[in-house]
Order: C-alpha cells, then sequence, then structure tokens
C-alpha cells in the first residue's frame, strides 16, 4: 500500500516527524518536497535549506520509504508525482487540507486521509509559521536585529503624506515597522526603494540612534535635490520602516509631518500581529500610473483622514470590528481619490478573498497598483496556517 504526503519541509522539525510516522501506519510512505522554484513563485520567498538538501533530510527519516522533488508549480506541486507514482492513500494534516486536494484525489480513485496536528508525546506542538515567528521576535532583542532591514506597512491615510493630497485637508497616517521575515519583492507596496536607499548607506542593519532623527535622515537622503525625475517619495516610507512599533504622523500641507506618535503596548502589538497578514498578488507592472485618473477634492480627502482616525482609536481600543470599518473605510477613500491604484487583476485577488469568512478587511499597502493584498482576520496564525500562500507579519519592537 502506497502512501503519499506533501509539503515544503524547508524548517524541518519534530511536527514533521511525528506527521510522517502517523502517515506511515497507512502504508510506505513516499514523500513530495516543493522545489526552490515552487516556494520563490508561490510563497514569496527563497528556502533556507536548497531543495537537494531538503531532499537528503527527509529521505534520512526513518518513516519515509523515498521521497522526491515535485515537478509541478504552486499549491499542487505534487501533481506529476502523484500521476507518476499511483498511490492508494493521500495523507494531509487538518491545516493542509483543501477541497481542491480532495476532488484531485477522488478522480484519481485515490483514498483522501485527513489527520490532526498532534505532537509526539511528551514534545510541544510545532508548526513552521510559530517557527518563523519565534525567530523573529528573538530578533527583536537585538540592537542591531539580525533579519536585516525593516519594512513597513501603512494601515490607514496612505497618500496624505503628499502634500498635494494634504492640503485640501489635514490628516495622519498610520504605519507599522515590520522584521524582514519574508522575502520582500520589489514594486509590491512595500516601500523597497526606501528600503534599498537604506541599504545603501547601512547595508546590514538600521543604525542605534533616535528613531525619528534617523527618519528624517533617511527622507533627505532619499529625496536628494538633484534628483531629476520630480517625483518626492512620501515621509510615510522612512517613518514607517525607521520608528518602531506602531505610529501616526500628522500632514498638513507639507512633506515631512508636523507631528509623529507611537505605540509601543505589547498588548496592542500582538493583538495587531493576530488580525494582519497578507497575500502576495503581484508587482506593479512597468509603466503602471496609479495617479492618473486621480479624483482629488476636499470631500475625498476629509473621508481618508476621518478612517485614519477611527482606525487609530480602534487600535488603541482594540476594538476588531471598528477596526476593520475603519480599514475598509480608508482603502475605500484611497482608491476614490486614486482609483488606478486597482490596476488589472487586483480585482480577481480581492473577490477571491473578501468572501472568505474569516476575513474581514482588504487593502494594498502603499501605492497599490499591485504587490500585496493586507487582510484583517479573525485569526492569523490559523488564517496562515490554513492559507500557505499567507505571509504572517511580525512588528519590530525596538
Amino acid at each position: 500500500m502506497k502512501v503519499f504526503v506533501s509539503g515544503c519541509y524547508d524548517l524541518l522539525h519534530s511536527g514533521h516527524v511525528e506527521f510522517f510516522r502517523q502517515a506511515s501506519q497507512y502504508g510506505e510512505l513516499y514523500v513530495g518536497i516543493g522545489s526552490d522554484a515552487t516556494i520563490l513563485n508561490y510563497k514569496n520567498h527563497k528556502t533556507l535549506y536548497p531543495e537537494q538538501e531538503r531532499l537528503f533530510m527527509v529521505k534520512s527519516i526513518r518513516y519515509v520509504k523515498d521521497a522526491f522533488i515535485n515537478q509541478g508549480s504552486g499549491i499542487m506541486d505534487f501533481i506529476p508525482t502523484v500521476e507518476a507514482l499511483k498511490p492508494d492513500r493521500f495523507v494531509v494534516n487538518v491545516d493542509g487540507s483543501s477541497e481542491e486536494k480532495r476532488r484531485f484525489c477522488e478522480e484519481h480513485g485515490i483514498e483522501y486521509i485527513v489527520l490532526d496536528r498532534t505532537p509526539a508525546e511528551g514534545l510541544e506542538a510545532r508548526s513552521s509559521t510559530s517557527i518563523k515567528a519565534t525567530l523573529a521576535h528573538k530578533s527583536n532583542g537585538d540592537a542591531q536585529p539580525a533579519n536585516g532591514i525593516p519594512t513597513r506597512l501603512d494601515l490607514a491615510g496612505t497618500w496624505i503624506d503628499q502634500p498635494y493630497v494634504s492640503t485640501y485637508a489635514p490628516g495622519w497616517a498610520i504605519t507599522i515597522s515590520l522584521m524582514p521575515t519574508f522575502e520582500i519583492r520589489e514594486r509590491c507596496g512595500l516601500s523597497t526603494s526606501t528600503r534599498n536607499q537604506i541599504k545603501r548607506i547601512w547595508p546590514v542593519h538600521l543604525p542605534d540612534m533616535d528613531p525619528e532623527m534617523l527618519a528624517k535622515l533617511v527622507f533627505c537622503f532619499e529625496n536628494d535635490p538633484e534628483r531629476t525625475d520630480g517625483i518626492i517619495s512620501g515621509a510615510q516610507d522612512a517613518i514607517g520602516i525607521c520608528v518602531p512599533g506602531l505610529c501616526r504622523h500628522y500632514y498638513n500641507a507639507h512633506y515631512w509631518p508636523e507631528r509623529i506618535e507611537s505605540c509601543t503596548d505589547e498588548q496592542v502589538l500582538q493583538w495587531l500581529e493576530s488580525h494582519l497578514c497578507m497575500v502576495p498578488m503581484f508587482p506593479r507592472r512597468p509603466g503602471c500610473s496609479v495617479v492618473e485618473g486621480k479624483c482629488i477634492n476636499e470631500s475625498n480627502v476629509k473621508a481618508l483622514a476621518q478612517a485614519a482616525d477611527d482606525c487609530w482609536q480602534a487600535i488603541l481600543k482594540t476594538d476588531l470590528d471598528a477596526f476593520a470599518t475603519a480599514y475598509r473605510d480608508s482603502f475605500k477613500a484611497q482608491t476614490t481619490l486614486f482609483p488606478a491604484m486597482l490596476q488589472p487583476g487586483v480585482k480577481d485577488y480581492i473577490d477571491r478573498y473578501a468572501p472568505l469568512p474569516d476575513v474581514l478587511a482588504w487593502k494594498m499597502p502603499g501605492a497599490g497598483g499591485g504587490g500585496y493584498l493586507a487582510l484583517v482576520v479573525k485569526d492569523a496564525n490559523a488564517f496562515c496556517q490554513q492559507h500557505e500562500e499567507a505571509i504572517p507579519l511580525v512588528i519590530r519592537r525596538k
């Protein structure tokens, strides 16, 4: 009796070994392993261990009869392996189960078995997601973070940092500084241009200095007065990267904000992490202009500013329903001001995730046009386990 399982097995841990042990009780166990290319294209990060090293480790586990690198792509990358192996049973854990996999097995006459995720006796439960989060949190304790230059996610008020917007009505932009626990793709709304400028000065980590002064240095360095393209990068990028925790900055017809306020309350930050995640879409396409067809007026800008006010208050109160409402309102205001943020293909992703019962709100980071869909969900850890493409977020503390 041939039994088949499939996964990435990059951060190989005791949970994987116990899963193999349980699956092997149903017959001789064969394992399909996601290729480096599949993981890079689908999960948007490089593997810790290359595919041949992962293959060696999995093959060395005594419960495994044999293992292969899957030749397909995406979440169903195992199809060519299954078609060649012709297993009798396909075993998944409850987090990795899907109707798509179940239908595939039915069509191929394969018994589909779902196992509960249970640790080996006497051991703690392990998952790749929790291990990544733990490693990221540990690196937060260093004055010089081991994970490299942070990035930022804007939560509300995007575009208010441009004077041609805030001149109609002043308001706040809200950002969180993120540990780079995932592969940060270019042109995807996570201020990669500002981050790349930072790496020209400090290639490995940010210097240990006053965050607001650091943000101003970065802003001035990026916006060289000799710059010929006439574009001034918004200050929210530099501030969002350099100021740890949750931050809001107040703009009133100037490039630099009048006030900067931050929150590093651990309860609030953990609450945000438990309700935020991202799913990758596609990079902003070459030649895309998100400012074409803009509709900037007092009413639309005031709606943007009001949504940011509501968002900040909801976060500080850890009011999930109010947070989701303000998050949606902010995105609606942004796309009303700049309809070209919703480039072709974006709506397909919104239509895919918005109806899910665990998803409460959505937006695109930065100026939009593609990149990621940043979601407010009921339980980020559960959502990321159920959706392999989802990316958990870790807020930088120091």
